[in-house]
């Protein structure tokens, strides 16, 4: 699948996934999509743990809960640490996200679906659970968990707001 298609059917996908595994193979190729992923002043800040195991992975089930993670064979754990690279600054957010958006375009061109699954990982101390059930030092947050699969359903991207709506040349409302 090219780059553009990749883009036009990446959506977020809270369903069910096909009782099947996703091979180490492929798994790989999408964590070196995040891999690739640019960082601000080159420093890496994005680590990841890719979990296939089908006893860790009950055992995040209860820690990331979302439709996507009961029935998901594999999840990749995006994980940061801070460290200021230009001045005080840190961009380990924006080095995050990167990886992961490439590794959610990586997803889709492969014929799986995944959802983005962070604001239930800041309550309840499931991130740092999270941490703990996959032994991620404390220098590091855990950021955001992809479930990995084969779609049950077909799901169709969101629509978006049209071009001339939230983008334009040279001026703004121009």
């Amino acid at each position: 699948m090219d780059l553009f298609s990749a883009i036009e059917k990446r959506h977020s996908y809270r369903s069910d996934f096909e009782n099947s595994s996703v091979p180490k193979e492929d798994l790989r190729k999408i964590v070196q999509a995040g891999i690739a992923a640019p960082s601000g002043k080159n420093a890496q800040t994005t680590s990841f743990i890719i979990v296939d195991d089908s006893e860790i992975m009950d055992a995040m089930r209860d820690l990331a809960p979302n439709g996507a993670m009961k029935t998901a064979p594999a999840a990749i754990v995006i994980f940061s640490e801070e460290q200021a690279v230009f001045g005080d600054l840190s961009f380990e957010r924006e080095d995050y996200a990167a990886a992961v958006e490439n590794m959610l375009l990586a997803i889709t061109a492969l014929g799986y679906a995944s959802v983005w699954i962070d604001g239930a990982l800041r309550v309840d101390g499931r991130a740092e659970k999270i941490a703990d059930l996959l032994g991620i030092p404390d220098k590091y947050t855990v950021d955001v968990v992809l479930p990995v699969g084969i779609p049950v359903k077909q799901w169709n991207q969101k629509e978006k707001k049209p071009f001339a709506e939230r983008a334009w040349f040279n001026k703004f409302g121009l």
